[in-house]
Order: C-alpha cells, then structure tokens, then sequence
C-alpha cells in the first residue's frame, strides 16, 4: 500500500470554528454530526475534507473504509457535493491518488479502490443495494438535510448504511429553515448521546477566504433587513410567525408526577385507511392551567378490538374515554363488544377552531413528555398555519397531522365549556 502523507496545515483548509470537532471526529467521540449555519460558514468545506482525510488516514491503518453522499435530488449532486470533493482533494493537495469519474458518479482512492458514491434521496428504496467492493461504508453525508423529506426518509437511509463495520462517522449539514416547527429544528430529533450539534456562520472564517464582496453583501443584509440576514447569513432560527402553539414544553413527566394527578382525561381520534388510530392521556392542572400529556397510543391499521385492548391494558378502572362522534358505530362497538367506556364527543359547529384557541391561547403551558409521547409532540410542534398564494394567512386550522391534537381536543371538551375564548 502506497502511503499518502498530507504537506498541507489544516489550518488552511478549516475554519477556526472547526478545529475542535475536528479533533472530536478524530477521537471517535461521537457517530453523528448535525452541522447547521448560516451562509459562507464553509460548513461543506469542513466535511469534504474530514471525509477525505478519514478515509486515506484509515487506509494507512489498514482499513477499507467508503464514503456515500446523499442530496435529495440526484440531479443537484454533480454542481454541488462532488464538486465540493474535488475541491478538497485539490487543496489536500492530493490529486494525484484520486480517480474521478462522472458517470456513474464517483470518486476512486486509487492506492486501495477504496470510493465515495453519490445517490439521490429521491430513489431512497435503492440504499440498501449500496455495496462497495472492498471494506464497509463508514462515511456518510446528508448535505441540505432540510430539503429531505422528514426524518423517516432520514431513519431509512441511516440504517440502510449504518452497518457492517465497527466505527461510523455521520454529517447532517443544511442551513435552518426559518419555521421552529421544522422537523431538522426540532431538539427532539438530536437528543441522542452519540450526536455532536455544530453552530456556525461566516464570521469565524477567514475573511479572505470569503472575499470582499461577500462581506459587503452580507454586512448590507444586516443594516437594511435584519431579520433576514440573522436567517441567512447567521442561521438563526427566525420563525415564520404561522406556529399555532408557542406555549409548548418537552420535557419528562416522572411516575411520581403521574401519581399525584387527579385530572386525567382520555379522549380517541379514530383511523380512517392510512390516517393513525390515536389515543391520549392527559391531566389538567386548572389553577396553573397546565396540562400534562404523557401517554399515548398512535399506530395505523388497529381494528377496534385489537384497540380496545389496548385502551383496556391502560385504563385498568375503565375510566370514560371520549371519541370522535363521527364513528357512533365504533362507539357502540367499545361499549357493548370490548368493555371500554366511549363516549362520543360533542363537536358542533365551530368546535375545532374553538378548541385549538382554547389549547394555544387560554393554556399556560402544554406539557408533553415526547419520550412517552413523540407522535403527539410531533404534532403539537409541527401543527402550523397554512398561507395563501400571497404570503397571508388562510382563516381557519389545518386539517392534517392533527390526530393527537383532536383526540386531547375531546377530552377535555368539559374543561372548555364556558369559558370565553379570544
């Protein structure tokens, strides 16, 4: 085996931002980096060359170690991620032992045959048929991880590659989209030991790097549209003012707190076809107003019986659960088939809108536990206005990713009778 030692300091290839995740990669400290920030912050740069390094340091140890790099869309690989590739490997100053070539898309590390593969997202099913010919896949990069479609495609494509070898190095790296309700934004997706979160922007890179012009621009941005420079240029989350529930805490709900509750309520949010059976648990503390959500039942294609006993295995006293009114048949089902107490909700005109007003805007705060109860956070999270052509709210809520919110809705259509929503 040939080996390649590297002339070049790194730092002049990575931006001071970088220097101790670098160190924190080499030490094998974490599986996965989520690497958002704003423009120029040379994020790309930092991992098209962590890549290349990683995998001609590993074949100097013996190792066979591969690359493959995921865009949403296949066309937009060659201008973007493979060209980036190549710009690391010129300034790694190591051409001379790499292969390039454009169909199919590939980079060849020509002293072992070691590779990075480049695939579309969109043609996730094909993942699991990556094979490379010699070692294991240990090096993967998701770049523009906000434009996939959400973090099941993430899930799927992550335990396609993730596997065969004993050490794995994962990048996320995407510029925060403006909305605190997408789902690359949500703390939850990240809240693992084995995942390092990275900040960065342009100020912390050299500035001749960037050039001049850059920094004009960017510093114009700043003095005529603020908000906009501090989403861009910085990548700060600004929001997009359409979230229905700013009063949301994720946080544990403890055995010990569940037994001190004495306002329980559960409420049922029937499936239709492909729509999640969905059923909540929840206590309402009326003085704070604060409610606690921490359990649920949240799966697709269950019969009534097999959720029935479901129900029944959680609510051993067969305490009254409220249910949608527009499956009186499943209704009558729970109660004279399956033993469950099903009342159905009262709705009425208005009653949705009311409902949402009185969750978002007469509660204190709403409390999930997301660990017991992901779905219902994800909803409850995610759950945002909808915009016309022209940029203007529509009236009324959205009627999609709402199962949890409607089943807590029927719950406590008790706790929201007489009182007077804004």
């Amino acid at each position: 085996m040939t080996s390649q030692k590297i002339q070049v300091k790194l730092t002049d290839v990575i931006a001071p931002a970088f220097y101790s995740l670098h160190w924190d990669i080499v030490d094998r400290l974490h599986t996965y980096y989520r690497l958002p920030g704003g423009r120029g912050s040379t994020k790309s740069s930092f991992v098209s060359v962590e890549i290349i390094l990683g995998m001609m340091d590993d074949a100097n140890n013996g190792k066979f170690t591969n690359a493959v790099v995921f865009r949403r869309y296949k066309v937009d690989l060659h201008d973007s991620v493979y060209e980036q590739l190549l710009w690391a490997i010129d300034k790694l100053e190591v051409s001379n032992k790499w292969k390039a070539t454009l169909s199919p898309l590939k980079l060849t590390y020509m002293p072992t045959g070691q590779v990075i593969l480049f695939r579309g997202a969109d043609k996730v099913t094909k993942a699991k048929s990556i094979k490379a010919s010699k070692g294991y896949i240990k090096y993967l990069w998701l770049e523009e991880l906000d434009e996939f479609e959400g973090p099941e495609k993430l899930r799927s494509i992550r335990q396609s590659i993730v596997r065969g070898g004993d050490e794995f190095t994962v990048f996320y790296t995407y510029n925060p989209p403006k909305s605190q309700r997408s789902w690359v934004n949500d703390p939850v997706q990240w809240n693992r030991p084995d995942t390092l979160s990275h900040h960065s922007d342009y100020m912390s890179v050299p500035r001749q790097w960037l050039g001049e012009q850059f920094i004009a621009d960017a510093e114009h941005l700043r003095d005529t549209k603020p908000e906009a420079y501090k989403h861009e240029y910085l990548g700060e989350v600004t929001g997009t003012g359409a979230e229905v529930f700013t009063n949301l805490t994720n946080r544990r709900i403890t055995d010990e707190e569940i037994k001190r509750f004495d306002r329980i309520r559960r409420g049922i949010d029937w499936g239709y076809a492909a729509d999640p059976f969905h059923y909540t648990v929840n206590h309402l503390d009326k003085a704070r107003r604060m409610l606690y959500i921490f359990y649920e039942i949240h799966q697709v294609r269950l019969s009534n019986r097999a959720s029935a006993a479901l129900v029944k295995a959680e609510n051993r006293n067969n305490e009254e659960v409220v249910c949608d009114s527009a499956e009186l048949k499943s209704i009558a089902e729970y109660n004279d088939e399956h033993g469950v107490t099903a009342l159905p909700a009262r709705k009425g005109p208005g009653s949705v809108e009311y409902g949402v007003k009185w969750l978002s805007e007469e509660l204190e705060e709403i409390i999930i536990d997301s660990e017991r109860c992901p779905n219902t956070w994800r909803e409850f999270y995610g759950y945002e206005l909808d915009r016309d052509d022209n940029g203007n709210f529509k009236a009324g809520y959205p009627d999609r990713d709402n199962h949890s919110i409607d089943a807590v809705r029927y719950s406590r259509e008790d706790d929201m009778r007489n009182v007077k929503v804004r």
